[in-house]
């Protein structure tokens, strides 16, 4: 799959898996859940300390058996951009932050494969403007709402209000989730889901851009774009700035 990303440069921690999942779970828990796009098997391995006994995960960049969280059956490689079958159904899948790094084109192909598997799909992804790996199609939740209304799903976010304040889950699940269910008869009635954006999202958003222009600013050094008078007073005050933190 020639998507760049490098599952170990995000922070998708068991932690936050293992918070969000017994509220996810909290009236149902399935016996059997798949994880589209699952990375290291960081949410896999959460729901199966939680007690789920059938797991399984697909996911578009194979890892090394010591980078997985789970055993390496349980993870299968797979072109998430194309139309796949693992000929069987799940109690309950999650796809979380995935859709983003498919283009636009593949969307639909995506959504089929979930709707394939189950009748109750866990869904997130990155909105516009989100920062990110590959982030080659970011939407609000009511461009991915109305591709599940067309297969027949009705969305509901109700979930997102009750993780919202839990620091311990990444900032992204608890802005962009959304559950997606079977009901062919009332597909499309529902309200439309909010647009909205975490206060915590904004706060890493600042660090990364922050961090973003460093690095811009490194390069712009190295590249000899800089003043000659900054170049030559620079070590001046560099040695000052660090006699003074000394001084201190």
């Amino acid at each position: 799959m020639s998507i760049e990303y490098v599952h170990t440069d995000d922070l998708h921690t068991l932690k936050g898996a293992k918070s969000a999942l017994p509220i996810l779970f909290s009236k149902i828990k399935p016996a059997s859940l798949l994880d589209v796009g699952c990375g290291p098997g960081t949410w896999l391995k959460a729901a199966l300390d939680m007690g789920v006994p059938d797991i399984f995960g697909v996911d578009g960049i194979k890892l090394a058996p010591e980078k997985l969280h789970v055993s390496p059956e349980k993870i299968q490689p797979q072109d998430l951009r194309g139309r796949w079958d693992l000929n069987r159904r799940f109690d309950a899948i999650i796809c979380l932050e995935v859709a983003e790094h498919l283009e636009a084109e593949f969307a639909p192909n995506l959504i089929d494969a979930l709707v394939t598997h189950g009748d109750l799909i866990y869904f997130s992804a990155a909105c516009p403007d989100q920062p990110g790996q590959h982030h080659v199609n970011c939407q609000w939740p009511d461009y991915w709402q109305l591709l599940f209304n067309e297969r027949g799903y009705i969305c509901d976010d109700s979930l997102r209000w009750k993780i919202w304040d839990d620091s311990n889950i990444e900032p992204w699940y608890r802005q962009n989730l959304f559950l997606a269910r079977r009901d062919p008869k009332a597909a499309g009635l529902e309200p439309r889901i909010i647009s909205v954006i975490h206060p915590d999202m904004r706060k890493l958003e600042r660090e990364i851009y922050k961090e973003l222009n460093f690095q811009d600013h490194l390069c712009q050094i190295e590249r000899g774009r800089m003043p000659v008078v900054w170049n030559l007073t620079i070590p001046i005050r560099a040695c000052l700035g660090k006699l003074k933190r000394k001084l201190n």
